[in-house]
């Protein structure tokens, strides 16, 4: 299937704006599968756009192994810090719309790849966390429980006040499996949605992007994302810029 592109003169811009609205009003079940992408105006960077966390540093990726979580934590908690524990602008215009969607009825459930936990913040109830979440940390030795404001007080490499054990964030890192329930919630989800919204990802980290096979041949997918993506050629609909201009101009937040 040709999808429709954002690169279109006013007119059929108009028309694919109409074209959006009438699938998203007369779905029974809309879907939103978001990355990283979707926090960049909460001030928090993504992964693999030029300005991303691989482009600043190619060592990353290894240093988000369980591996080298395990082998080299003076080095893996500083790093950690500096990018997922660094102050954030909160929840933006497009968690906000998503949260009010929900609360609205128009919106099932938002899947995420990010840990930020922003979608829970500004108020969203059904968020499936891929990976992990960011907001917790377990004792890799008792397995008590932290939360983000009780480890970013800790020491830089942070201990676990009960046993004196290590701890570590409760996010899924290169070399761990996923969570089978959220993954099969997460599929079960996007097999029967109408309408899948999909934004602020590449799609290229498997097997997270490979979900989107399972939507069904007559569901409407939406990708929003500043870079094409490997799904573009079967999206219904691409648009491409700023997730937070998009999702107003669309109708989708109150800025609209």
């Amino acid at each position: 299937m040709d999808s429709d592109s954002s690169d279109e003169s006013g007119g059929d811009r108009s028309r694919l704006k109409q074209t959006f609205t009438g699938w998203f009003e007369n779905s029974r079940s809309t879907i939103f599968f978001g990355g990283a992408g979707v926090s960049v105006a909460s001030g928090i960077p993504d992964f693999r756009s030029n300005h991303g966390i691989y482009a600043a540093d190619e060592s990353a990726e290894t240093m988000l192994s369980i591996d080298y979580m395990l082998r080299e934590p003076a080095r893996f908690w500083p790093f950690y810090r500096r990018i997922f524990m660094a102050p954030n602008n909160g929840p933006n215009a497009v968690h906000i719309a998503l949260a009010q969607m929900e609360q609205a009825g128009s919106l099932s459930a938002v899947i995420t790849q990010n840990i930020d936990g922003l979608h829970q913040q500004a108020g969203s109830r059904k968020v499936l966390e891929l990976h992990g979440t960011g907001q917790s940390f377990s004792c890799l030795a008792c397995l008590a429980l932290y939360t983000f404001a009780e480890v970013l007080r800790m020491a830089e490499v942070p201990r676990c006040p009960a046993c004196g054990g290590r701890l570590r964030p409760d996010i899924v890192l290169y070399g761990e499996g996923l969570d089978e329930n959220v993954v099969d919630e997460s599929l079960r989800l996007i097999r029967y949605a109408d309408l899948i919204l999909v934004a602020g990802t590449s799609l290229v980290v498997y097997p997270a992007a490979g979900f989107l096979s399972a939507k069904r041949a007559d569901a409407k997918l939406v990708i929003m994302n500043r870079q094409s993506t490997a799904y573009d050629r079967t999206a219904d609909l691409c648009l491409a810029g700023d997730l937070v201009e998009t999702f107003a101009w669309l109708g989708l937040s109150a800025n609209g």
